[in-house]
This record gives C-alpha cells, sequence and structure tokens, in this order.
C-alpha cells in the first residue's frame, strides 16, 4: 500500500482524519527497555572504502558511527534517520544525530549521536543526550563560528521540541532551549554575513503542532530563546528549509495538492527587528506526491522535500533547487527522484527532471537526500531497488551530480552492497523517515542508515565525484583522476599534464607536500600525515589550477 498525502491545505482549526494522523505521529507507545547485553556483545562495525563496481568513477568512504568505544558495532541496538552537521571553522568536525534505540524489542527511541574529530575516519558514540527522555526526529545544523545544534522532538504529554548546543564539537551539549515545535520538524541556521546571520528557523508538520494554529518559529539570539509561533504560508509539511545568500528564507514541502510540491518564501525573516512574513506560495509541478507506508519501508516515509540554495560565485548563483523521491502519477511508478528549479528565486519553475536513469517503472528510488557544494555542484543520493533480485526489494545507495544547475546529471552510480531494509526492525517497521547530507567542493557528507550488519545502523560516507569544480567550462578542465580517496598511504595522480607541479595542504592551508609532475600516474606518498582532510592543488604549465579534496585515513 502506497499512501499519497490528503488533498487540500488545511485551514486553522481543520483536522485530518485520525487514521492518517496516526499513521506517522511520534508517540511514546513502549516503555524502555535497556541493550538486552548491556551493550557488551559486538560484532565487527561496518567499513567500505573505494569504488562499488568496476568501472565506476566516483569512490565513497563509509564507516559505521554507531560503535562501542573499541569501535565496534553494538549488537540488539538499532539507530536510524540521521541528520549530519559539518563544522564550517573546522571541516574535520562533524556531529551525527539519529533515533537511537537500545533495544529492539522496543520503539522507545532517544537522541542519540557521534562526533568526529578526524574527519569522519573514527567517530566517538557518547550515548544519549538525555538518557531515558522519549525523543525522535533529531536535526542538526551548526552556525559560522562552529557551534553546533541538535533539534530533537519529544511527545510527552504533548509534541514539544528542544534545540540542544555544543560548543566543543559535539562532545557535550548544554541542558537545551524550548522550541515550541510538532512532528517532522526541521532546523536551518543562517551563515551569511547578513543582518540574520546567527538566526536560527524552524518549522514543523501544522497538524501536530505544540501551538497551532502556528507551525514556525525564529530564534534571533543564538537560540537563548525563540519567538512566538506564526503561520508560514503554503502549509508545507515534510519539509526541510535553506537560507539564501542575502539570508531569505525557503521553505519546500508537500501541501497535499495533486503532482505539486509548494514553496514559502520570506525576505525579511533575516531583520530581527520585524515579524517574519512570507510572500505568497509557489506551487511546484512534480508530476507525483510524495508518499509513504509502502513496502519498502512500511511504517514511514519515502522521503522528505529537500531544498537548497547554489551560493557559487558562478552561473548558478542564487539558484533555487527542489528534489523529492515522489510516486508519478503518468506512469505508476512507485517512487522517482525528481529534481526541480528556479532561476528568479523561486517565482517559477522548471519541470520536473527524473534523475534515477533505470529503465523500468516498477523500481523504488527511495529517500532522496540532495545537498549543493559552495563551487554550485549538485549531488543527490537515494535508495534504489534497480539491482534486487526478484521478489526481493532490497535496496543499495546510488548517487549522481550535475555541475551544470541542474540541466543534466551524471550516469547514476551504485556506490553501496545491497541491503534488506525490513530487518533489525526496533518493535517499529521503518527505517526512519529521511537522510541528510552536506556537500563541500571536493565531496559530499552522507549520513544514512542501513543493515549491512543484520540489524539497523548508523553510517557516514564520504562521496568523491569525478569532477573538481563546476563553475569551470567542463571542456576547460584538467581531466584529473585520485585514487583512492579516502587514501591510506598513498594517493595516484593521473590525468594531469607533464611538468604540472602539485602542492597538497591540510586544513590550515599548511603545505605538506610538494612536487613536479612528470609522468602519466604520479605516486604521492602521506604515509606521514595524519589522519583528516588535505587539499591538492595542481597547476599546469599554462597556469590552470583545480584542486582535490583529500581524506587522510
Amino acid at each position: 500500500m502506497i499512501l499519497v498525502p490528503r488533498q487540500g491545505i488545511p485551514q486553522a482549526g481543520g483536522t485530518l482524519t485520525e487514521q492518517y494522523k496516526n499513521m506517522h505521529r511520534e508517540v511514546l507507545d513502549d516503555p524502555y527497555l535497556p541493550n538486552e547485553w548491556n551493550n557488551q556483545k559486538t560484532s565487527s562495525a561496518y567499513r567500505f572504502n573505494g569504488r562499488v563496481k568496476s568501472g565506476g568513477k566516483t569512490t565513497v568512504f563509509t564507516t559505521q558511527v554507531n560503535v562501542s568505544a573499541n569501535g565496534q558495532n553494538i549488537v540488539g541496538d538499532a539507530a536510524n534517520e540521521p541528520s549530519i552537521a559539518v563544522s564550517p571553522a573546522d571541516p574535520n568536525i562533524m556531529v551525527i544525530g539519529w533515533r537511537q534505540f537500545d533495544n529492539i524489542a522496543s520503539n522507545f527511541r532517544q537522541a542519540g549521536w557521534a562526533y568526529t574529530t578526524d574527519a569522519g575516519h573514527t567517530w566517538t558514540f557518547p550515548g544519549v543526550i538525555e538518557p531515558g527522555i522519549f525523543r525522535s526526529d533529531p536535526v542538526l545544523d551548526c552556525n559560522a563560528s562552529g557551534k553546533i545544534f541538535y533539534n530533537s522532538l519529544t511527545n510527552d504529554p504533548d509534541y514539544f521540541c528542544k534545540v540542544f548546543g555544543s560548543t566543543d564539537g559535539g562532545v557535550t551539549w548544554d541542558s537545551g532551549t524550548d522550541a515550541a515545535g510538532g512532528d517532522k520538524q526541521w532546523m536551518v541556521i543562517d551563515r551569511t554575513e547578513g543582518p540574520g546571520r546567527g538566526n536560527m528557523y524552524s518549522t514543523w508538520t501544522h497538524y501536530f503542532s505544540t501551538c497551532a494554529p502556528g507551525f514556525f518559529i525564529r530564534s534571533t539570539n543564538e537560540n537563548q530563546s525563540y519567538e512566538n509561533c506564526t503561520v508560514a504560508d503554503g502549509y508545507a509539511y515534510w519539509c526541510t528549509m535553506a537560507v539564501g545568500t542575502r539570508g531569505e528564507l525557503y521553505i519546500a514541502g508537500t501541501n497535499g495538492t495533486p503532482d505539486h510540491l509548494v514553496v514559502a518564501r520570506s525576505m525579511n525573516a533575516p531583520y530581527k527587528d520585524s515579524a517574519v512574513t512570507w510572500l505568497p506560495p509557489v506551487t511546484v509541478f512534480a508530476g507525483g506526491n510524495p508518499v509513504g507506508w509502502s513496502g519498502v519501508n512500511p511504517g514511514g516515509l519515502l522521503g522528505q522535500v529537500n531544498v537548497d540554495i547554489d551560493r557559487s560565485a558562478g552561473p548558478g548563483r542564487d539558484n533555487v533547487y527542489v528534489l523529492a523521491s515522489v510516486a508519478r502519477t503518468s506512469n505508476g511508478d512507485p517512487c522517482d527522484v525528481v529534481f526541480m528549479r528556479s532561476t528568479d528565486g523561486g517565482d517559477t519553475w522548471s519541470g520536473p527532471v527524473r534523475i534515477n536513469d533505470d529503465a523500468t517503472s516498477t523500481d523504488y528510488q527511495w529517500f532522496g537526500t540532495m545537498s549543493v557544494a559552495p563551487d554550485g555542484r549538485i549531488d543527490a543520493v537515494w535508495l534504489d531497488t534497480r539491482d534486487s533480485p526478484d521478489p526481493t526489494d532490497s535496496s543499495a545507495l546510488y548517487y549522481s551530480y550535475s555541475v551544470d544547475q541542474g540541466e543534466t546529471w551524471s550516469v547514476n552510480e551504485r556506490i553501496s552492497g545491497l541491503f534488506d531494509s525490513h530487518v533489525g526492525y526496533p518493535n517499529q517497521n521503518k527505517i526512519g523517515d529521511y537522510f541528510d547530507m552536506v556537500s563541500d567542493n571536493a565531496g559530499a557528507h552522507l549520513a544514512w542508515a542501513n543493515t549491512f550488519n543484520g540489524e539497523q545502523d548508523v553510517c557516514y560516507s564520504y562521496i568523491v565525484p569525478p569532477v573538481v569544480s563546476s563553475t569551470q567550462p567542463i571542456e576547460a578542465r584538467m581531466n584529473i583522476s585520485v585514487y583512492p580517496n579516502p587514501a591510506d598511504e598513498a594517493i595516484f595522480l593521473s590525468g594531469v599534464p607533464v611538468n604540472s607541479r602539485y602542492e597538497i595542504m591540510n586544513s590550515l592551508s599548511q603545505v605538506v607536500k610538494s612536487g613536479i609532475v612528470h609522468q602519466a600516474v604520479t605516486r604521492i606518498d602521506l604515509s606521514d600525515q595524519i589522519t583528516g582532510i588535505y587539499f591538492l592543488q595542481v597547476t599546469s604549465v599554462s597556469g590552470k589550477s583545480e584542486v582535490v579534496k583529500l581524506m587522510k585515513q
């Protein structure tokens, strides 16, 4: 069974059927149960580095993050629905939050998290933010100075969110700030140089709101307090948010209009001394609707609606992009990943572009997730059943990217093995409702869930496409290839003109390696470098220069 959102926009005081509401709400059902083996029974954690298929050009490093103190998988627990924050102050620091189930016999969940200080090579999982407190729907983001915030939903006795802050890269958290809230909340933080710098915004499903009829709030003092709830025009739900280059705020989701998504926009949200107002909402033709409660994820969504902005200095600057997994009306496809673009700030939109390139209309492309790199490259991932042997519906992680503002997309690449999304249910038959991703100029940082260990676990992946910068014309680029990336002992550099110069810099922009390319393939030793993020800059004799981000394991 696939359920599509009810049509129309419920107005203040209106209701949806209790049957529909009960299907995806986050409620306290089971009592807390500790881990059956007190977290002492472990197995090997999942880890992968390289290319999944021979001939593939994208490399991926994947490692499990919900691990024991010695880096092992904890048997008998479950983790899903992850969100990720990457510090802009130090990209070696990242935090992932998720729904933590200590015992799969109970659907009691808590606010789990893990942090890394070495660019995702290793992760520390301290536990949960508030032990014994029911929490769900984690959403993480960070401000421009690198402070990380964790928005978490509870339902005891009513829907309510707290936003916790960390000034030490996720090692510790403060006691949290009440932030109203409701089911399927999302949060975004303004990191521009404008008047809204540091503002925090949150919205959620309007028919599950603790402050109805409102379902949107703002903090202008870095989470010290929040303003009163208000209505965000368009009534978007299953949504995400993005802040544009001028501090303008976008919300993209569904409101039940057949075959369409909805985008809400506020131009004055950054101004602390004015109430947030909204431009008329714009409906965006998607050729289908976000859905849920189907075979691949019987108790949850097949993904939320993603929105992001091109913040580059290239030709796509200020473009607004929307991506979603939708059930197609035209051909009955159960779930395709579609992409829409606006080049005028959200006033008008392109028609939907189907990103998945499978030849059938029967497979699921679900949990579609998008992020935009600072240079304008658009990254997209999703789970895909196209390779599943009949009659199963096992999924693999797929990836595609665009370097021309979404006009064309790279050939789909499978970047994980197949896994069965139905195993390891924590007394709740779903593997969450979404993934989360953040892109940089060299790759994409992804937080996602899978069952490679025979249970639900959260993994971090760093996905490195075979492109360097989307602001250069494709024909002007060198055909650089760096492999492996991430690397252990050395990298091999090819596709570079002879006599080009290379430099490798650490995250502090200090040059740690340099040399001249004398042959078709150049080996660069990294064994004497510490784990972390590095940048390889190659400059040809003609002055053409390109930069590739490296990860040293």
